[in-house]
């Protein structure tokens, strides 16, 4: 498991929405060398619509070569490292199926916790330009995930990435994405794993659902 490449924006580019936050960073690049990884994310990354992006439990999104490369084949056409709008470009880490609460490092300094799934916004389908495209990235069930940075330090392309702890539960990115089954989402609250606010309300709202 590896981290292929590090993805900080390039420049604002007009987005979906025609008032103040009418830019976007969703144009992420690729950087030579190492970058620099604090509390809220890459140094020399932005976001525009910090209402619902980024902070603490954003920090990073990260993304799997090995999902990218299925979309290549579904959408016939290259997805390069930060299309997507993603930070970190993954190999041979399943992050679909990377638990709620799970800890990696990367490289030698930096660790991280996996947080929620990204779900697909108006920018996202304003970025790629295909009908239907929150829709069809929803079905497809491969989200990504936002990462919390526990540890701060530097990261580049080809460093490591080793999975530290998993926590005792099955809930992974994937689940809450797509089936949120209401005993898994039960042993997720009681295993004592950190939580965001959000996923703690959805766990009790499918849970109270299934009576």
């Amino acid at each position: 498991m590896r981290l292929l490449t590090v993805n900080v924006v390039e420049e604002l580019i007009p987005g979906p929405k025609e008032d103040a936050l009418g830019w976007t960073a969703i144009d992420k690049r690729p950087q030579t060398g190492r970058v620099a990884v604090g509390e809220l994310g890459l140094v020399g990354d932005r976001v525009c619509d910090t209402k619902h992006h980024g902070g603490l439990d954003q920090a990073l999104y990260a993304y799997a070569q090995e999902d990218a490369d299925w979309w290549a084949t579904e959408l016939d056409r290259e997805i390069p490292a930060g299309l997507f709008g993603e930070n970190l470009r993954t190999e041979e880490l399943d992050i679909t199926n990377a638990l709620i609460g799970e800890v990696w490092r990367i490289g030698a300094e930096v660790e991280v916790m996996v947080r929620v799934p990204r779900i697909p916004c108006i920018t996202f389908a304003h970025r790629m330009q295909i009908p239907g495209w929150v829709k069809r990235f929803h079905q497809a069930g491969r989200p990504g995930a936002y990462l919390k940075v526990l540890t701060t330090g530097t990261i580049g392309a080809g460093d490591p990435i080793k999975i530290l702890e998993r926590p005792d539960h099955e809930v992974t990115i994937g689940d809450v994405f797509g089936d949120q089954n209401p005993v898994k989402m039960k042993a997720m609250l009681d295993s004592g794993v950190d939580l965001t606010d959000e996923l703690r309300g959805i766990a009790l709202r499918v849970i109270a659902r299934a009576g």
